[in-house]
């Protein structure tokens, strides 16, 4: 089945065709890790992810490439301020990192290249930059010489005056054009720096992630270069710029692809009104496949509301997939295929709101049907589908008994079911009902099947 994606340079969708047929490469800019990761971090993790899946399914071998920013002037600052040096921010910001991402069940990348660990790819960039005519020195900065390169602009499409102000730098006299950015600044000596053929300094953002791509993935283009809206200008576009000049012209990428906002209640999320909302905090208060499945219930390309709504109503829709799945536990699944019409909506530009629909007809059928193989082959479709989306990975009664408030206790519950179980063998009834009635005003439903009593959070 053919992969069509939208591709932010062409503004269409196109069918996706790797470079070679056996073997994907994928880049997506990650993490700057000087704090925890925000939910607008996380659409673009669970988004490539998602996409990640449906590649592995697709293609033989599919090589993910992550980065990481453990070198940025918020982070110097930090370490600065705390007197310690910049590993002991980003180790911890890293790791909170990656426990934030796991629990939203996102995969690991192939790769997970470090921009400390590539100065030395960066600085032979540049001095290649500077070579042939692209970049030049000034005042103990290198700066990207922007009109060298007649193509700028052609991912954002933006005026040349909008590109300038959209930077948000000042003009700085020692610019030849007031759109040039930094690819290498001094570092004073309280600060990270490294020896360069232009003094010790440090690297800009732009060139980190071109030097990256060239060591991981060589010389040449890579199928997939992804992010958020936000990165289109000015990050990627001069990537585009300072690889292609680097590369004699040689073309950088052939799809790119980016992921809309979130918003928080119909807001933007920003530090001035206070509504930056953090991974690490929110899987405080819901599962981790609930936020999941939120930030995949709007199309990747389209802003996304984040509410308190939105939560509630995402762990209602597992836990009706939860209850389908529990309901097949006595059916062996198999090794199950994606159903053609789940794995259609993924393919038509990852269209995650269509595949979720799918995916609710399949747990309805699964609920309606009275045949071993009908039961069996839904089930592994529910598996097969869920596993693509990064949703139903729990076993469902533990999920069925999770998913409530966090002051539910599981063995307070355990023990009230057996005292309900003596009262109905000594034929209290009223007892029985009592304790029935107690648990259903926490929240807690019983189930009387075949002799013993399962339990689950209402929904």
């Amino acid at each position: 089945m053919d992969i069509h994606l939208y591709n932010t340079l062409t503004r269409q969708k196109e069918v996706f065709r790797p470079l070679d047929p056996q073997r994907v490469t994928m880049y997506v800019c990650g993490p700057t890790v000087y704090n925890y990761a925000h939910i607008g971090n996380a659409r673009p993790a669970v988004v490539f992810d998602t996409l990640y899946r449906l590649l592995q399914r697709s293609f033989p071998k599919v090589v993910y490439a992550r980065n990481v920013t453990d070198v940025d002037d918020r982070i110097n600052q930090s370490a600065k301020d705390q007197g310690v040096p910049i590993s002991a921010i980003t180790e911890r910001y890293l790791a909170a990192y990656h426990a934030d991402m796991g629990a939203l069940g996102v995969l690991p990348p192939t790769i997970e290249p470090k921009v400390t660990q590539h100065i030395d790819a960066i600085i032979a960039m540049i001095e290649r930059l500077v070579a042939n005519g692209h970049a030049y020195e000034t005042d103990g900065q290198v700066l990207f010489h922007v009109p060298s390169f007649k193509d700028y602009g052609q991912l954002s499409r933006r005026d040349r005056d909008d590109m300038i102000a959209g930077a948000r730098v000042d003009v700085a006299s020692y610019k030849k054009d007031p759109a040039d950015f930094t690819l290498w600044k001094p570092s004073p000596p309280d600060m990270t720096g490294w020896d360069s053929p232009w003094g010790r300094g440090r690297p800009g953002w732009h060139i980190e992630c071109s030097a990256m791509i060239e060591r991981n993935f060589g010389i040449g283009p890579i199928d997939i270069h992804g992010g958020g809206h936000d990165l289109i200008f000015p990050h990627h576009e001069n990537e585009i710029a300072q690889s292609t000049c680097a590369h004699n012209g040689a073309l950088f990428c052939r799809t790119w692809l980016h992921n809309g906002f979130v918003n928080i209640n119909a807001e933007k999320m920003s530090k001035s009104l206070g509504n930056v909302t953090l991974v690490h905090d929110l899987i405080e208060l819901a599962p981790g496949e609930a936020i999941r499945l939120v930030l995949l219930s709007a199309h990747y390309r389209q802003p996304l509301d984040w509410t308190e709504s939105a939560v509630k109503d995402a762990r209602a829709q597992l836990d009706r997939l939860y209850r389908a799945l529990d309901s097949l536990k006595d059916v062996e699944a198999g090794i199950g295929r994606a159903s053609d019409s789940f794995m259609a909506a993924l393919a038509d530009d990852i269209n995650t709101p269509k595949a979720l629909a799918e995916l609710h007809q399949i747990a309805n059928a699964a609920n309606k049907a009275t045949d071993a193989a009908e039961r069996a082959r839904l089930k592994a479709e529910l598996l097969a589908n869920g596993w693509l989306l990064g949703l139903l990975q729990q076993d469902p009664a533990t999920w069925l008994k999770g998913t409530g408030a966090a002051d539910v206790d599981a063995a307070a519950i355990e023990a009230l079911i057996a005292e309900r179980k003596a009262a109905r063998a000594r034929k209290d009834w009223a007892e029985s009902d009592r304790i029935r009635d107690d648990l259903a005003a926490r929240g807690i439903l019983l189930e009387d099947k075949a002799g013993e009593t399962t339990w689950r959070v209402m929904s």
